[in-house]
C-alpha cells in the first residue's frame, strides 16, 4: 500500500505489513468482499483513529440496522456527491448503485440528474431531501421531513437519512480536498 494515485497530499500511508492486526483485518475483508482496498480507507489509514472513527460510522450509517435499503443509501451517497461533484464518491457509490439495482442506468442518472431517472416516490422525496439538505441547509423546514413521512418514512428513519447526508458531505469535503482518486476497478463495475 502506497499513497501514489490515492491522494493529491503527501501522506504517510503505511505498508499493510506496518498496520495493526485488527486495520490489516479489516483490508482482507474489504479486500475479499470487494475485490479491493477502498483508497478512502487507504488515504485514512495514515491517522488510525481518523481512520477507526471513519469506519465505524460509515459501517453504522451504511450497514446498521434502519430502514433505508442498502442501495437507498448508496442512492443518497451518489445524489449528495453529486451535487458536490466529488468525483471519488461518485465512481465509487455509482458503481455500488449499479450492482445492487442491476440496472446500469440508474446510476448514471443519478451521477448526472437524478431527477431524470424513473424513481419511486418514496425514492424521490428521499433524494429530493437529500439534494436540499446538501446544497441549502438553512432552507431545510417542516415542510420537508413532512414530505418523507408523506412519502412514508418515520422519524428514525428521517434521522437516519439526515445523518447519512450529512457524513457524505463531510467526506465529499475531504476527498474533494486531498484529490482523493477512486480505486480504477469501480469504473468497469456492472457496466
Amino acid at each position: 500500500m502506497n499513497n501514489k494515485n490515492v491522494v493529491a497530499l503527501d501522506l504517510p500511508i503505511p505498508e499493510l505489513s506496518d498496520l495493526p492486526e485488527d486495520t490489516r483485518k479489516y483490508f482482507e475483508i474489504c479486500q475479499e468482499k470487494l475485490g479491493l482496498i477502498p483508497n478512502v480507507l487507504t488515504a485514512y489509514s495514515h491517522n488510525l483513529k481518523q481512520l477507526e472513527g471513519f469506519t465505524r460510522l460509515y459501517n453504522e450509517l451504511m450497514l446498521g440496522d434502519g430502514e433505508l435499503s442498502k442501495l437507498e443509501r448508496e442512492m443518497v451517497a451518489v445524489v449528495v456527491s453529486s451535487e458536490n461533484k466529488c468525483f471519488y464518491c461518485l465512481v465509487a457509490h455509482g458503481a455500488a448503485v449499479r450492482v445492487l439495482s442491476g440496472d446500469p442506468a440508474l446510476g448514471e442518472h443519478l451521477v448526472m440528474n437524478y431527477r431524470s431517472a424513473r424513481l419511486e416516490p418514496r425514492q424521490r422525496a428521499m433524494l429530493d431531501f437529500a439534494s436540499k439538505l446538501t446544497r441549502t441547509p438553512a432552507q431545510v423546514t417542516e415542510a420537508d421531513t413532512q414530505a418523507l413521512r408523506d412519502a412514508g418514512f418515520s422519524d428514525r428513519a428521517i434521522w437516519d437519512l439526515s445523518n447519512l447526508v450529512g457524513f457524505y458531505n463531510m467526506s465529499n469535503r475531504v476527498a474533494i480536498a486531498s484529490d482523493m482518486q477512486p480505486n480504477p476497478e469501480y469504473h468497469s463495475q456492472s457496466r
